[in-house]
């Protein structure tokens, strides 16, 4: 396992929980198997995986996991379940950065940054970072944008209550399921990063 942390330097180290299928025994009453795993992207490569003990869930595994990496100098990314300013510290405490999906879990965080995205303010996103993609294919076509900000004044005390926190991103995703109609899906997800 050594070897294998050697290379992830400078690389995206995923964190995320699957439940393993067909482990539920339903005759002799197990829950099924609940794992979280860190797999570096660019190697295609498990560092390592956790199993998730019954009696709690991913938040309380996912510093145990990370425990036993050495994930220095990686980003790490993880989910909405791993925004959670203990595991965001022991990222940056294991000299790493962050990049976590925020939810309805970090509802103050969520709302700030749902206010900051209001359309009025896209002039300060259009002066920060910001990346487009178009893909067709499988008969519909997506549109992906990302705009960064590291201007973070409008989070208030929410600034200071996360390790190392530089930026906050917004990720826009809209398909057109059909090339026959102009009926659009649009899903927006927020993130933020060390």
């Amino acid at each position: 396992m050594k070897d294998c942390h050697q290379i992830t330097d400078g690389e995206v180290v995923t964190i995320d929980g699957k439940t393993v299928r067909s482990s539920y025994n339903k005759s002799e009453e197990c829950s099924a198997i609940h794992m979280v795993n860190a797999f570096a992207t660019a190697q295609g490569l498990c560092l390592g995986q956790s199993k998730v003990d019954d009696k709690t869930n991913e938040i309380a595994e996912i510093p145990k996991l990370l425990e036993s990496l050495n994930i220095s100098g990686c980003l790490v990314t993880i989910n909405t379940m791993g925004c959670q300013k203990k595991i965001a510290q022991k990222i940056v405490d294991k000299n790493a950065d962050y990049l976590l999906v925020v939810k309805g879990n970090q509802g103050s965080l969520e709302k700030a940054i749902g206010d900051f995205y209001h359309p009025s303010m896209l002039q300060v996103f259009a002066e920060g970072d910001s990346y487009a993609s178009q893909e067709k294919g499988h008969g519909r076509e997506e549109t992906r944008c990302a705009l960064v900000t590291n201007e973070l004044s409008f989070l208030g005390d929410l600034e200071l209550e996360w390790p190392n926190l530089k930026s906050v991103g917004i990720m826009i995703n809209m398909r057109q399921l059909d090339e026959h109609t102009t009926e659009q899906d649009m899903s927006v997800r927020f993130y933020i990063s060390s």
